[in-house]
């Protein structure tokens, strides 16, 4: 008898150590919280955007209620194991992109999460200078992962390359110079790839290999890995 209570206490006091945290914690640490892109990113909100890319419903509202504004699109079944599914053109969010972007919803909300809450806060408090477009080398492309015979995760819209962002001041920071500069642009990277790390499933730099030299890789895929 004995021995059941304290196996009780042993399994009980945790579990409801869990529960009072989930009831007690704000939303952004609660992984059940209901998903809400403007809230600074926390404890939950990998998990929340993790939620978002298994609930099409969910993942809309989201961004909806964010005011991100987009097109949606078909479900598209294409040649190769490609696809668009779940996914929309992305009309304007807070920060002008270089190109038109089609992607997935749940890359959309993780996107949209680093911008706003990552990269544009990043950009005023290093340089005192708001982003004024992210230059990108698309997200959407047909194809497999370089010098593999795997489809990536671009092929499935759910994947964005960043190379670099033009400043509101005129300067311009990019990753293929500026990754191993020193100083303000260097730190001002590293912020974001950090920060990246935290919301998307699988964030690449220049140190994971030389085909990422020049840009970030972001994507919503399977996994977790940061590199």
């Amino acid at each position: 008898m004995n021995a059941l209570k304290a196996w009780i206490i042993l399994i009980g006091v945790p579990v409801l150590c869990v529960l009072v945290f989930f009831w007690l914690a704000p939303p952004r640490h609660n992984p059940f919280a209901p998903v809400d892109l403007t809230e600074p990113p926390g404890l939950g909100t990998w998990h929340q955007l993790t939620r978002a890319k298994k609930n099409r419903e969910l993942c809309f509202t989201a961004l909806d209620e964010a005011g991100v504004l987009y097109t949606p699109l078909e479900d598209q079944d294409m040649a190769g194991s490609c696809g668009l599914y779940d996914a929309l053109t992305l009309d304007q969010t807070l920060t002008p992109y270089s190109a038109p972007l089609r992607m997935t919803c749940a890359q959309a909300a993780a996107l949209y999460t680093w911008e706003r809450h990552v990269a544009r806060p990043a950009a005023v408090d290093i340089f005192g200078s708001p982003i004024a477009r992210i230059e990108t080398y698309g997200s959407f492309s047909c194809r497999n992962i370089a010098g593999t015979r795997r489809m990536s995760q671009h092929g499935l819209g759910n994947a964005i390359d960043i190379a670099g962002f033009r400043l509101e001041d005129g300067r311009f920071v990019n990753v293929k110079s500026h990754w191993d500069a020193g100083g303000a642009e260097q730190k001002f990277l590293r912020r974001l790839h950090k920060g990246a790390c935290d919301l998307f499933s699988v964030t690449l730099g220049p140190e994971y290999n030389a085909a990422h030299a020049d840009h970030f890789h972001l994507d919503m895929g399977g996994g977790k890995v940061c590199r």
